[in-house]
């Protein structure tokens, strides 16, 4: 992949998509650090400060930041993540969605001008919500209509240039715009995980031990990562053959093919629905005063990650098994939604081709869906791996949330892959197109 990377490099034209995508992000990165006007940032930044660890924290990570500091970024591209899989779990709701997402190109540009629209309208209500819930206690340095409503358009037109920039990087630059903008955003706090790692593992010790801390924290990450490159990676291929037919005097067809199945089929889903369906009541209890002595505030605080594993209150843990059952819950559903046994079994009927050993048709489907649910459950253990083992370190250790742990890097090293494969198709194609202008 690096050796495509630097192949890609030479390349006049792919190099100047390249550099087009290094020149967004800088944009990106600026308007990260542009405070919103009127906002009392020292307010935001204490009280982020005194919910460390809640659920708050893999949304600021996903924002690089421009959450705690309320920037013009603040809500960076996470409405348009919501809508993009709302409109995806609507696609196989309504009918009508599902035929545009089937007429081919016209039908998906009309499904994207629809999540834009969804995107603009969720930003809007998020902004909404927290500059009225936060604007009273002190968010707001004067709140008045007139400031709300700054805060809240700039809030809302950010996100939206997000979608734009991320748009423009998909059309001009490497392709996977806004999972680029999410990675970078996700990598910039990479500085403040390793300056927590230090400070709680070797800051004060001797030089011996600094190193032997420095050695297992290097290993344990480049095993995480490892473990994340084979599970994104691993597929199952289920061979195909398909018949020979008799086309004027000759008989055509007969070539042999193969269904992959990817292990992680519902990629980092799963992890992001599992977590936002938790941190939900969460986040709307930070709004009120909620007495965490009672039944309900322990429930509350048993939904948090921030209180699992910790050996001074193991009850909390339980809220780390259903944070496992959820997982893979949403595992199934995706797959199910996202992969079709039955409709593969009867185009693959159509079309004269079969699994061998396997009759056409039901029996097919039956197989497909047999295989499928084995491969699910493969990959959603493996998903709970890479977002538990983060986890249990986090309390066991009190070290907090990092932006390598878990979901994030998941996202970090599927997004690093994809960039990659995108790269080098870019180089190839241009390859042919010299070769046939040659």
């Amino acid at each position: 992949m690096w050796k495509a990377f630097r192949n890609a490099l030479k390349v006049k034209e792919v190099r100047k998509r390249i550099l087009y995508t290094f020149l967004i992000l800088i944009v990106v990165r600026i308007g990260a650090l542009l405070p919103i006007p009127g906002v009392n940032t020292d307010y935001f930044a204490q009280w982020f400060a005194s919910q460390s660890g809640t659920a708050f924290n893999f949304f600021d990570a996903m924002t690089g930041g421009s959450f705690t500091s309320m920037s013009v970024f603040a809500l960076s591209i996470t409405p348009y993540i919501t809508s993009s899989i709302i409109i995806q779990l609507l696609t196989i709701a309504i009918p009508k969605l599902e035929e545009m997402q089937k007429e081919g190109e016209e039908g998906r540009k009309v499904i994207a001008k629809i999540t834009r629209y969804v995107t603009v309208a969720l930003a809007l209500i998020e902004s909404t919500a927290m500059t009225i819930g936060f604007g009273r206690s002190g968010l707001l340095i004067d709140f008045t209509w007139y400031n709300a409503i700054v805060v809240i358009v700039t809030m809302t037109a950010g996100s939206a240039m997000l979608m734009w920039l991320g748009e423009r990087i998909t059309e001009k630059g490497v392709g996977n715009g806004i999972s680029i903008i999410l990675l970078v955003n996700i990598l910039s706090g990479l500085p403040d995980d390793f300056a927590t790692l230090y400070s709680t593992f070797m800051s004060g010790k001797s030089v011996a031990m600094a190193a032997l801390a420095a050695v297992i924290i290097v290993v344990i990450i480049l095993a995480i990562v490892g473990f994340v490159v084979m599970l994104q990676g691993g597929e199952r291929r289920i061979p195909v053959q398909y018949a020979k037919k008799m086309q004027g005097r000759r008989f055509v067809g007969g070539q042999s093919s193969n269904i992959p199945l990817k292990v992680n089929t519902a990629g980092v889903i799963p992890v992001i629905f599992a977590s936002s369906l938790m941190s939900f009541p969460v986040v709307i209890a930070q709004f009120f005063s909620v007495d965490y002595t009672t039944v309900g505030g322990r429930i509350l605080q048993g939904l948090s990650s921030s209180n699992w594993c910790n050996p001074d209150d193991p009850i909390l843990t339980l809220g780390l098994i259903v944070y496992i059952v959820l997982i893979i819950a949403f595992a199934y559903f995706y797959t199910s939604i996202t992969f079709n046994p039955i409709e593969i079994a009867d185009n693959m009927k159509k079309q004269g081709g079969f699994i061998p050993g396997i009759r056409p048709g039901r029996p097919t489907s039956d197989y497909l869906n047999r295989i499928l649910n084995y491969i699910v459950f493969i990959g959603a253990v493996g998903l709970l791996i890479v977002a538990v083992i983060p986890i249990i370190f986090s309390g066991l250790f009190g070290i907090g949330q990092l932006s390598f742990g878990g979901t994030s890097i998941i996202i970090i090293v599927g997004v690093i892959l994809e960039t990659l494969k995108q790269i080098e198709s870019l180089t190839l194609v241009r390859y042919y197109k010299g070769f046939l202008n040659d």
